[in-house]
C-alpha cells in the first residue's frame, strides 16, 4: 500500500517512521520544499523528533498533488486550523478507492466543524466512508521510542475503521475501532482545552484537588458538547475522551498544558506562544469551541473561562473566582 502523511511535524513524523517500519512504501510531505530536502538529507526531524531516524525506505516530499494521486491512503497530520487550505491543494483530482485518516485534532475558527466535516466539505467527491480519524492518548515522543500506546480508529463505517486498524496496528501501538466519528473528534480536540486550564492550576500551585476537578468537570463539558451535536456520551469513557484527557492534562510532553502552565505564571499568550516551536492546538480551538458552544447553547464553564483568560485578557484569579462562585447545581445536568 502507498500512503502519504501530509505534515513533517512530530506526529506526522511519527506515524509516517511507524508505517515504514511496517513495510507500507510511505512518503511525508512537508509544506517548505528547504525543510523537505532538510529532512531527506538528513533522514531525522532535529526540529520536531530529534534522534529518531528515517527508515531507508521513507522519502520525504514536497509536491502534493502527485503525492496524493500517488497514494492509496493520506494521513492528514497538519494542524488543525491548515487542514482546510492543505487539503485545498489537491481538490480536483480523483479519490475513488482512497482512505483519508486525519490525526489533527481540532475544531475550526469561524465554522466550527470537526476536521472530518472540513475534509468532506471541501473535497466534494469524497464520501464519509473514505473518511476516519485516529485519536487517542499518543505523545509522539513516546509513540517513536516504541513504548506501549493505544488508540482509536474512528469512521461512520466500520470497514474504514477496521482497514485503518489493519494498517496501523502494531505490537506496541494498538488500534481499538468506534464508529462515533462525531464524539471521538469532540472529545479529541476539547480535551486541549481542558489541558490548559489543568497547566494554568499548575502553574499557579494548586494541588491535586483542582486538577481532578478539572479533569472531571471537563468530561462533562465534552459530554454535553458531544451529545447536543450529536455523538455517543459513552464514547468520552474512551481512548479518544478520558484517555486522551488524562495524559494531555499530565504529562510533561503536553504542549497545551505547558502553555496553561506559563499563563498561570504569568506570562503573556503571545510570549508563550513566540517561543514555542510547534502549536498548541488548544489555544485557537477554545476560540472555536467557545463560539460553537454559544451558538449550540451549550454551558461549558472551563472552555469559557480559557477562552476569556486567552483571548479577552481576563485576569486569573478572577476566571477562577467566576468558576468557583456559580451558582451551585446537580452534578449531571
Amino acid at each position: 500500500m502507498n500512503i502519504a502523511v501530509l505534515g513533517a511535524g512530530s506526529w506526522g513524523t511519527t506515524l509516517a517512521v511507524l508505517l515504514a517500519k511496517k513495510g507500507y512504501q510511505v512518503r511525508l510531505w512537508a509544506h517548505r520544499p528547504e525543510f523537505a530536502a532538510l529532512l531527506e538529507a538528513e533522514r531525522e526531524n532535529s526540529r520536531y523528533l530529534k534522534g529518531v531516524h528515517f527508515p531507508d525506505t521513507l522519502q520525504v516530499v514536497d509536491h502534493l498533488q502527485n503525492l496524493v494521486a500517488w497514494s492509496q491512503m493520506i494521513v492528514t497530520a497538519v494542524p488543525s486550523q491548515a487542514l482546510r487550505d492543505t487539503v485545498l491543494g489537491f481538490r480536483d483530482l480523483s479519490l475513488d478507492g482512497k482512505i483519508i485518516v486525519n490525526v489533527a485534532k481540532g475544531i475550526e475558527i469561524g465554522t466550527g466543524k470537526r476536521m472530518s466535516e472540513v475534509l468532506l466539505e471541501v473535497l466534494p467527491a469524497l464520501q464519509a466512508s473514505q473518511v476516519a480519524a485516529l485519536y487517542g492518548p499518543s505523545h509522539a515522543e513516546e509513540v517513536s521510542k516504541e513504548q506501549p500506546t493505544t488508540v482509536v480508529a474512528s469512521s461512520q463505517s466500520l470497514q474504514t475503521a477496521k482497514k485503518v486498524q489493519e494498517v496501523f496496528h502494531t505490537n506496541m501501538f494498538r488500534v481499538y475501532v468506534n464508529t462515533d466519528i462525531i464524539g471521538v473528534e469532540i472529545a479529541g480536540s476539547v480535551k486541549n482545552i481542558i489541558a490548559i486550564a489543568a497547566g494554568i492550576s499548575d502553574g499557579i500551585g494548586f494541588g491535586d484537588n483542582a486538577k481532578a476537578a478539572i479533569i472531571t468537570r471537563g468530561m462533562a463539558e465534552i459530554s454535553r458538547l458531544c451529545l447536543k451535536l450529536g455523538g455517543d456520551p459513552v464514547t468520552i469513557s474512551g481512548l479518544s475522551g478520558i484517555g486522551d484527557l488524562v495524559v494531555t492534562c499530565l504529562s510533561h510532553h503536553s504542549r497545551n498544558r505547558y502553555v496553561g502552565e506559563e499563563i498561570g505564571r504569568g506570562r503573556s499568550l503571545d510570549d508563550v506562544i513566540s517561543q514555542m516551536n510547534m502549536v498548541a492546538e488548544g489555544v485557537l480551538t477554545s476560540k472555536a469551541v467557545f463560539e460553537l458552544s454559544s451558538s449550540a447553547g451549550v454551558e461549558m464553564p472551563i472552555t469559557q473561562a480559557v477562552y476569556e483568560m486567552l483571548f479577552k485578557g481576563k485576569p486569573v484569579q478572577q476566571a477562577i473566582l467566576d468558576l468557583m462562585t456559580r451558582d451551585p447545581k446537580q452534578e449531571r445536568y
